[in-house]
């Protein structure tokens, strides 16, 4: 079976310097990756250049088409949902305006109303709170709200970043095990940043170790779980 996304010899800048150094990974259909990597690694630049948002060359395939010259609203339109650090929600509308601008677009008004029965039963609290102002939520909503905006986009892949920053441990228990029935019960695939070794390691199928823009290790992420190395250097023991 054909990867959903390939990344070959991708290389990424921000002015004139170079960030990733010919990075390539695969990312399955059904899967969830993660990519691991100390701060300045790369891992949020990698996301950003899947999603266009940075200057890029090398060669991205999604799902067997090239998209590492389109644009960050086609990349979106075809499936690739980016939830970035720091959540991207607008603070100063409510919920259910938050939820209405990501589904801007869509013409399939039933599917609309499915994602978002499907949002509620992942994050009922949301539905609770559809009028409020999203800047007004606790952190951990503010990620649920950033999680179900992918959602309308009606996904085939999500690119997740750091979702656990800043929460409390019992919040990102609860947001991690959403992410798993995402990915298990509606087949979105995911490719995941987190700081959080063992959480990402717990969560994912496959995982990569970036360091200073380039993989330097690879495996299923049960695998790395137990190499030495990562245990060292990610998980503290």
């Amino acid at each position: 079976m054909a990867p959903l996304l390939e990344v070959s010899g991708l290389k990424a800048y921000y002015g004139a310097t170079e960030a990733l150094h010919g990075l390539s990974f695969a990312l399955e259909k059904g899967g969830i990756t993660t990519l691991l990597g100390a701060n300045g690694a790369g891992k949020t630049t990698t996301l950003r250049a899947i999603s266009g948002l940075v200057k890029r060359d090398g060669r991205i395939t999604f799902d067997g088409e090239a998209i590492d010259r389109a644009a960050t609203e086609d990349i979106a339109r075809r499936g690739v949902a980016h939830v970035p650090e720091g959540r991207g929600t607008f603070t100063g509308l409510s919920v259910e305006e938050n939820l209405k601008i990501a589904s801007y677009g869509r013409r399939d008004k039933s599917g609309v109303k499915r994602d978002l029965d499907l949002v509620f039963s992942y994050f009922p609290r949301l539905k609770e709170r559809l009028n409020q102002q999203a800047g007004t939520l606790s952190g951990g909503e503010q990620q649920m709200l950033a999680i179900s905006r992918a959602l309308m986009l009606s996904p085939r892949l999500m690119l997740l970043d750091e979702p656990s920053f800043g929460l409390a441990p019992l919040i990102v228990q609860e947001i991690f095990h959403i992410m798993r029935r995402i990915n298990a019960e509606a087949g979105v695939s995911m490719l995941l940043v987190e700081q959080n070794a063992a959480l990402a390691l717990d969560l994912a199928d496959t995982a990569y170790v970036l360091e200073t823009g380039t993989v330097v290790m690879s495996g299923p992420a049960a695998q790395l779980k137990n190499d030495e190395g990562i245990r060292k250097s990610y998980l503290g023991y």
